[in-house]
């Protein structure tokens, strides 16, 4: 493909820096804000279709690529840490960031990334989102357990009905008993919309084959099978185990030189929610194995 059909974009939330090859054979660049989308698709209409524009996976960028598509481009999104890597100057700026991705593209070392489909992305983000809603309530039922403490009382179990009642109880003034009212009701709301997305998720997991032989494994319920199904992807494209453990960012960190060997934490690199669930699983199971054991002694 002609030089001139490549585009290295640095993108931003709100900007973007695009890196080009004018017709005289000059790298040129030129900056956008993203809230001038007409300015930016005028620009971008200058390209022959079948353009290929580069990016490094970030952030959501929907609107940008739906925009690619209508222009029949083709976008590319590649590995941030292997593209800054890749680099020849430690120096950064936006310019020099879409140069960079300019010169891979041109020179076909792009490292390229394959992207999820829009299903695992919209799956993945009800996980995300279930996920954030557990935090919250989990931090209001420590704030309910701090005032019940504060009061006298013993622990409790927050859904429970007669929590509310008990703390209600205790020799408190309105202005508190209006903080405990607020914090139970944001608890039941937030109770609510974990058992909407979570009802969602147990009919995906219920019409996905991958996630019901996944769930034959111990401590492997519908939330964890969905994330890893949606995360790996195509699990074809890893050669050997060692890849996806790196992937989920599991796999050690090795600081060894010379004839000193150093085994590190866990990278953590890859999803944070797929490694807690995987570690939730493995509790899970360890959980059945020993109750199995004390039974059948």
């Amino acid at each position: 493909m002609d030089i001139l059909h490549y585009l290295g974009v640095d993108f931003h939330p709100y900007q973007q820096t695009i890196a080009f090859v004018d017709k005289f054979g000059e790298i040129k660049t030129r900056c956008f804000y993203h809230t001038d989308k007409v300015s930016l698709r005028k620009f971008y209409q200058q390209f022959p279709t079948g353009s290929v524009v580069g990016v490094e996976a970030s952030g959501s960028f929907q609107w940008f690529e739906k925009m690619l598509f209508e222009l029949n481009f083709e976008l590319k999104i590649g590995n941030p840490w292997l593209i800054r890597k890749m680099a020849l100057s430690v120096h950064k700026s936006d310019q020099r960031d879409a140069e960079h991705i300019l010169d891979l593209l041109i020179t076909n070392r792009f490292p390229e990334v394959k992207q999820r489909s829009e299903k695992s992305q919209i799956i993945l983000a009800w996980l995300n989102y279930r996920d954030s809603l557990v935090r919250q309530r989990t931090a209001i039922a420590n704030q309910l357990q701090a005032m019940a403490r504060s009061f006298g009382l013993a622990r409790f179990q927050t859904k429970a009905k007669s929590a509310k009642a008990r703390i209600v109880s205790s020799n408190t003034s309105d202005e508190l008993l209006f903080l405990i009212n607020s914090r139970f009701t944001m608890f039941e709301n937030l109770t609510a919309e974990i058992t909407s997305f979570e009802e969602k998720l147990h009919l995906e997991a219920l019409l996905d084959e991958r996630a019901k032989l996944l769930q034959t494994h111990s401590g492997i319920g519908d939330l964890t099978a969905l994330c890893l199904i949606h995360t790996l992807g195509d699990v074809a494209r890893f050669a050997r185990k060692q890849q996806v453990t790196a992937f989920v960012g599991l796999a050690p960190v090795n600081h060894s030189s010379g004839e000193k060997i150093r085994i590190g934490h866990i990278s953590k690199h890859g999803s944070r929610l797929l490694r807690f669930l995987l570690g939730q699983a493995a509790q899970s199971s360890n959980g059945r194995a020993i109750k199995n054991v004390l039974l059948s002694s």
